[in-house]
């Protein structure tokens, strides 16, 4: 079995540090080979370009803009009425991913309105999502870059997120039925709508197209207290053949690199305790 690959996810690792620049260095310093980013669009492409070239590290994922972060957006891609704005945070987002050589966009979903009930208006989200995901699959394909939807909790993390179960996600999926359009599996998001995931990672496999890491309930480091023992779920990743990366997105309990204690034993290793 091909041993497991691991990215920094920038956005919460290293954040001791104040721009992307320094973080994707210090990531290198730490032995990561790629880094993850949720968004990059208040720094300098150019300068991001320098900074990782310097730093010899792979951008592997990078997320549309959120919107107006200040309006309660969170993504887009479900929304209806903003489609326009969807199309053109899309536009900002392929324009840093191909000066970083980023091959993966999680295409965020967004949030069901503001004094709408989720289930009166679940039905128009999902045609707009299917509609902006088909759209976006066309323009992705062309410059060999997949994008991805992912599934987060409505229970802890936003109640008013729009997609928040790998089942969801699945069936969403099979409406866009575009090869280059996959799922994003956020283990702790995936926990704590649904547990059993033996199951739905066996079950929702083949859909998957990149994975992200952080312990239930505290959200720290993968090794912490809590419900996950990912010394079997990073097995049951390299059984199925998982040969993506595995982005950790987690917050770090102390700074992070006294964190990186589980991940450097995985590199020295091959194994997780």
């Amino acid at each position: 079995m091909a041993p497991l690959k691991f990215s920094a996810n920038i956005s919460w690792l290293f954040s001791e540090l104040p721009d992307f620049s320094q973080r994707m260095s210090a990531a290198a310093a730490a032995g990561f080979q790629a880094v993850e980013a949720a968004w990059l669009y208040d720094a300098d492409l150019t300068e991001l370009q320098r900074a990782r070239e310097a730093a010899g590290v792979e951008v592997v994922l990078i997320n549309t803009p959120p919107g107006d972060v200040k309006a309660g957006d969170l993504g887009l891609a479900a929304v209806p009425g903003r489609e326009g704005d969807f199309r053109q945070g899309l536009d900002q987002t392929l324009k840093y991913a191909k000066g970083l050589n980023c091959k993966m966009i999680h295409l965020m979903a967004g949030r069901v309105p503001v004094d709408s009930h989720r289930h009166l208006v679940a039905k128009e989200m999902e045609a707009v999502f299917v509609q902006n995901l088909k759209y976006a699959a066309d323009i992705l394909s062309k410059e060999g870059i997949t994008g991805l939807i992912e599934p987060i909790n409505t229970r802890i993390t936003d109640p008013r997120y729009f997609l928040d179960s790998p089942h969801q996600a699945a069936a969403i999926l099979e409406s866009v039925g575009k090869p280059n359009i996959k799922l994003q599996m956020d283990v702790f998001h995936w926990q704590i709508m649904d547990g059993n995931l033996t199951q739905n990672m066996h079950k929702y496999f083949p859909l998957i197209g990149h994975v992200q890491v952080a312990q239930v309930p505290g959200r720290n480091e993968p090794d912490s207290d809590g419900e996950l023992n990912y010394s079997y779920l990073f097995r049951t990743l390299e059984h199925l053949g998982y040969r993506g990366y595995i982005g950790c997105e987690y917050k770090p309990f102390e700074s992070t690199t006294k964190g990186l204690g589980w991940i450097q034993q995985y590199w020295t290793h091959g194994a997780f305790s």
